[in-house]
C-alpha cells in the first residue's frame, strides 16, 4: 500500500511538473488566444532590386480583413455589407460566419482603402482589419521567369520569390485586444502591440539595362522565326554572375494567369536552367577546349593547333556514319586544322578528337566543365542534364558525344562551360542574388564569386578564345561580327528527336558568343526551339546575339578596340 501510495504519488508530481513547466508556454499561448483578440500586423515584404538598384518588386499598400464569427451579432446584415463592400458572394459569406470554427477567419486579402472605408464606416461588430501588403512588379513582364510571384497570402511560389522567400517574407506582428469569451472586446482593456518585423531586401546580378536589351532582341528574333520557345543568357565570365536572363513567350507578373493552370507552368517555367537539350555544335567549344590542354600537356593522341584532319567528309564508327553537312566539294572544308573544322563546324574532326583522347581522359573534362551535375545557381528546378555512365559509353557514343550529339544540356550548364573554357579555364558557381540587405542599409549577406574548379589552363583558354574568334571573322558565326570589337562565338543546330526518332523539320538553333575575345567580360548564350522559315543557328540565333552585344556596347559606351 505505501508503495502504491509513493507510486500515485511521484506520478501525480511528474504531471503537475509537466503541465506547470514543460507545457505552460503552449497552454499559456491558449490561453491567451482564448481571452485575447489578435489583429494582424503584416510584415512588409522586402524589395527585389537589379544589381544598380532599379527596382523589379515591391509592394502597394492594401487592407486584409478579417472576422470573430462568435463576436458578429448581425450575420445576415454583416454578410451584405462585406459583400457589397469587398465585392464577395454575400451567400458564401454568411455561411462562413454561420460555419466558421477558427476563431478568426480571413474575409479578404489585398481589399483597397475605399472598400475598407465603407466598412469602417458601418463598424460592423466583431468585423477587423489590418494593413496588408500587395505584390506589384514596375517592369511587367521583363525577368518573369526570374523574379517569379506571390501567393495571395504573399509566400514566395516561384522563380527568386520563393528561392529567398525566407528572407523577403519577414514576421508578422500582432495587436491584441482583451476580449470575453466569444470575443467581444472588454471596455477599457489595454492593447499590447507586438511590432512586425519587415523582409530583408535581394539585390540581383541582373543589369536591367542588360535585360532590356537582351529582351528586346529576343522578341525581335521571335517574330521573325516564330519558335516554340526562346532563351537568352548573358553572363559575366570573370564571376559567373548572371547579367541577364530572358525568356519567350513572357507574361505580365501584374497579370498571373492563376487560373489556367497548364498555361501558367509553361509560361513560368525558366527553361534556360529547367530544361535540356542536345546542344549541337556549340559543344564543340568543350571538345575543342579538352583537346588543346591535352595537346600541351603532351598527350600524344591529341592534336596540335597545327595538325590537318583527314579530308574524308565522313568518319565510320562502330558501324554508325558521322557526316559533315559539307559535301566537301572543289576541295572545301578539306585539310583541315583545328581552327577550321570550328570555322565550318565540321563533325567528323571532333569524332577524330573525342575518340583519339579516350572514354576516360575525355570523361574528366565533362566533369570538369560541369556537364551531367548541377552547376549549383540559386534557382528551384535546376536540370542535370543526360550523361551516359562512362562504363556505358560505346565508341559510337562518345563519337557523337563529340560534336554535341548523345548529351543533353541545360543552357545554363552550355553557358557556364563556354564561360570556363575562354576566361582562362576558370568554372564559378553562377548566381543571381548579389546581395542580402536591409532598409536601413544593414548588409545581411554578400554572395562573392565561388570557384568551384579549373577546367583548362590558361594558355589553352587563350588560344581556344583566338579560335573562336576566327569562326566570328571568318566562320559560321559572321552574322555576329561587330566592326572594331573583337566577338568570339560557336554557331550550333540540332535536330530534335520524338519517341526516340528524329523528328522531321524541328531544330534548335543556338549561338554562344562572348567579347573582347582576348579578355572576355560579356558572354551570351541564345537558344530558339522550333524557329520557321530557316533553322540554322548562324541565321537564326547569331545576329540576335550580335543585337545583344551592340546593345551592351552602347549602354556602356565600350569604345572599338580594332581587330589583330
Amino acid at each position: 500500500m505505501l508503495a502504491a501510495i509513493t507510486f500515485l504519488f511521484c506520478l501525480l508530481a511528474a504531471r503537475f511538473f509537466y503541465v506547470q513547466v514543460a507545457w505552460s508556454g503552449e497552454l499559456g499561448v491558449r490561453a491567451l488566444d482564448q481571452w485575447t483578440r489578435e489583429i494582424p500586423v503584416v510584415a512588409e515584404r522586402g524589395k527585389i532590386v537589379d544589381r544598380n538598384g532599379v527596382v523589379l518588386a515591391e509592394n502597394s499598400t492594401s487592407y486584409a480583413v478579417f472576422a470573430r464569427a462568435n463576436a458578429v451579432s448581425d450575420k445576415a446584415g454583416t454578410a451584405k455589407l462585406l459583400a457589397d463592400a469587398l465585392g464577395g458572394d454575400e451567400a458564401l459569406l454568411l455561411d462562413k460566419l454561420h460555419s466558421a470554427r477558427a476563431s478568426e477567419i480571413t474575409i479578404a486579402r489585398h481589399a483597397d482603402k475605399s472598400a475598407i472605408e465603407k466598412i469602417a464606416e458601418a463598424a460592423p461588430d466583431g468585423v477587423y482589419f489590418a494593413r496588408d501588403n500587395t505584390r506589384v512588379y514596375p517592369k511587367g513582364d521583363s525577368l518573369c521567369q526570374v523574379l517569379g510571384f506571390t501567393s495571395s497570402d504573399n509566400s514566395g511560389t516561384t522563380g527568386i520569390e520563393k528561392y529567398y522567400d525566407k528572407y523577403l517574407a519577414g514576421e508578422d506582428g500582432e495587436l491584441l485586444y482583451e476580449t470575453d469569451l466569444v470575443g467581444v472586446e472588454l471596455e477599457g482593456a489595454v492593447a499590447a502591440y507586438l511590432p512586425a518585423e519587415d523582409g530583408m531586401n535581394v539585390r540581383l546580378t541582373i543589369d536591367y539595362g542588360i535585360q532590356a536589351v537582351a529582351e528586346s532582341a529576343l522578341a525581335k528574333m521571335a517574330e521573325t522565326y516564330s519558335p516554340v520557345s526562346a532563351e537568352c543568357i548573358v553572363l559575366d565570365p570573370d564571376t559567373f554572375e548572371i547579367l541577364a536572363l530572358a525568356g519567350y513567350p513572357s507574361y505580365d507578373l501584374n497579370d498571373v494567369p492563376r487560373n489556367e493552370p497548364e498555361l501558367l507552368n509553361s509560361l513560368s517555367r525558366n527553361r534556360i536552367v529547367s530544361d535540356i537539350y542536345e546542344p549541337g555544335s556549340t559543344f564543340k567549344i568543350v571538345t575543342a577546349a579538352a583537346d588543346i590542354e591535352e595537346w600541351l600537356r603532351g598527350n600524344t593522341s591529341a592534336f596540335s593547333d597545327k595538325y590537318v584532319f583527314p579530308s574524308s567528309r565522313t568518319r565510320s564508327v562502330d558501324g554508325t556514319t558521322v557526316k559533315c553537312w559539307s559535301a566537301h566539294a572543289n576541295g572545301r572544308h578539306c585539310n583541315q586544322t583545328l581552327a577550321d573544322a570550328l570555322n565550318n563546324s565540321c563533325n567528323p574532326c571532333f569524332t577524330d578528337i573525342a575518340l583519339s583522347l579516350g572514354r576516360e581522359t575525355f570523361y574528366d573534362y565533362l566533369s570538369a566543365f560541369g556537364f551531367g551535375k548541377a552547376t549549383g545557381v540559386d534557382f528551384s528546378g535546376e536540370a542535370l542534364g543526360m550523361l551516359l555512365p562512362e562504363t556505358a559509353v560505346r565508341d559510337c557514343d562518345l563519337a557523337r558525344i563529340g560534336f554535341g550529339q548523345t548529351i543533353a544540356v541545360s543552357g545554363l550548364q552550355l553557358a557556364c562551360a563556354a564561360a570556363a573554357a575562354v576566361n582562362g579555364g576558370y568554372y564559378y558557381t553562377p548566381h543571381l542574388v548579389k546581395s542580402i540587405y536591409a532598409s536601413d542599409g544593414y548588409v545581411l549577406q554578400e554572395v562573392e564569386p565561388a570557384l568551384k574548379n579549373r577546367t583548362i589552363g590558361e594558355e589553352a583558354s587563350g588560344i581556344l578564345a583566338g579560335m573562336l574568334e576566327g569562326v566570328v571573322r571568318d566562320g559560321s558565326g559572321k552574322k555576329a561580327y561587330i566592326e572594331g570589337y573583337r566577338v568570339g562565338g560557336k554557331t550550333g543546330t540540332a535536330q530534335k528527336y520524338e519517341d526516340g526518332h528524329i523528328a522531321a523539320g524541328k531544330y534548335v538553333s543556338s549561338f554562344v558568343g562572348f567579347f573582347p575575345a582576348d579578355d572576355p567580360e560579356y558572354l551570351a548564350l541564345v537558344i530558339a526551339d522550333e524557329p520557321q522559315g530557316a533553322y540554322y543557328g548562324s541565321v537564326v540565333a547569331a545576329p540576335c546575339a550580335k543585337e545583344i552585344f551592340e546593345g551592351i556596347i552602347a549602354l556602356k559606351n565600350i569604345q572599338p578596340r580594332g581587330s589583330e
